[in-house]
């Protein structure tokens, strides 16, 4: 492999290799090693743990077969931990039986070489997943940079696979959420909102409404079978009067007339909520429809429910 550039050395790509065996610690180190990357060693499962949890290596080099810990249940145990599940695990075995190969997929891995192990093999195999791994880091933390609130959910095991930090402090507000299991809420809608787009319609938005605060959701995208990227949202009374203040340059009146239009209000209904008559609600509707430009209730509401969601 050609040697790393100075940009290259200080992101410190890090391998953990997980292996009892010393002559291929040994073998695969100084091939590592040569190649550029920073290697870190584990020659049982409980360290392998320990050491994932502290460093997050790019990569991890496993042993099938160890004594005590297997490196099956090591892989389980590293992807039910929200902090290293994101790290490809590539297996390595001398077991090259379908239900081992099976049993190594099945346990989170990656990819899987064969013993005995070739260092040129391996490097190609680490330097694929490295920069994959490294490409869905960046691009998580450009969501988390933008302040969005995604989620992935595999939805065949109510497992979150990964979510961002606003995300996950909109589920843990409305639903305790635990780190890495879905809310039910969240699973039903999910099932809905992909059955509304099979029959060609628009998935509802509301997930869950908590008195005047409200948890919205969309589909981003399928990042695979059955594992959905969700975008959630958090929409309020308050939040959403103060984006039609900015958005149309409404009074704080005006804005609270056209907020409850949008929630198919009468003006009756206005009236009685801000202590209004409906005579006052519409002289305020005046001036709303020639601020937007409009001349209907619908045609102010659809303006204002655009402006709303884009918030």
């Amino acid at each position: 492999m050609p040697p790393l550039d100075p940009l290259e050395r200080r992101l410190s790509r890090i391998v953990l290799i997980v292996d009892d065996v010393p002559e291929n610690l040994s073998l695969l180190h100084d091939a590592l090693d040569e190649a550029g990357y920073t290697v870190l060693v584990a020659t049982h499962g409980q360290a392998a743990l320990q050491r994932a949890r502290q460093s997050l290596p790019d990569v991890i080099l496993l042993d099938a077969m160890m004594p005590g810990m297997d490196g099956f249940e090591v892989a389980r145990q590293l992807k039910a931990d929200f902090a290293t599940q994101q790290v490809p695990i590539i297996f390595m075995t001398g077991l090259t039986e379908t239900e081992h190969v099976v049993a190594a997929f099945s346990a989170g891995g990656a990819d899987y070489v064969t013993k005995p192990i070739h260092p040129a093999e391996v490097l190609a195999r680490i330097a694929a997943h490295v920069q994959n791994a490294r490409q869905m880091k960046q691009a998580r933390s450009a969501l988390d940079a933008f302040g969005q609130a995604t989620v992935a959910v595999r939805a065949a095991d109510s497992r979150i696979v990964w979510q961002t930090p606003l995300a996950r402090s909109l589920l843990n507000a409305f639903f305790a959420n635990p780190e890495h299991v879905a809310p039910e809420e969240l699973l039903a809608w999910i099932a809905a909102a992909h059955a509304a787009r099979s029959d060609g319609r628009d998935p509802a938005s509301l997930l869950v409404a908590d008195g005047s605060r409200r948890l919205l959701a969309s589909f981003h995208d399928q990042t695979g079978d059955d594992e959905w990227l969700v975008v959630l949202r958090e929409e309020n009374d308050t939040s959403a009067v103060e984006s039609l203040i900015a958005a149309f340059r409404l009074t704080q009146r005006e804005a609270e007339v056209l907020y409850w239009v949008v929630q198919g209000k009468t003006s009756k209904d206005i009236g009685d909520i801000l202590g209004s008559s409906p005579r006052t609600v519409n002289k305020h509707l005046e001036h709303v429809f020639e601020k937007l430009g409009v001349e209907t209730r619908t045609a102010a509401a659809n303006l204002a429910m655009g402006r709303m969601r884009g918030s």
